[in-house]
């Protein structure tokens, strides 16, 4: 979008770019918060943002959901 880190840090109201620098190089990652705003301002889902995170939770979570026994997954019971 060519937003410079200074840009994406005053548009979502913190004060440096440093929030901004660790979330590029993955040190840190934003709460949900920014996390729905950098997929406003970027215009893509939040998921989009980070795309291995997203994929590697998705395949965790569906091996998981095949350990549910059938008859569990359709009465609505906790595993």
């Amino acid at each position: 979008m060519g937003y410079t880190q200074e840009d994406v840090a005053w548009l979502l109201g913190h004060k440096s770019v440093s929030r901004i620098s660790k979330w590029e190089k993955g040190v840190s990652m934003p709460n949900i918060k920014n996390l729905l705003k950098l997929s406003y301002l970027y215009r893509t889902l939040a998921d989009q943002l980070y795309f291995d995170l997203s994929r590697e939770l998705r395949i965790e979570l569906h091996e998981k959901e095949k350990k549910i026994p059938i008859e569990d997954r359709f009465m609505g019971s906790s595993p």
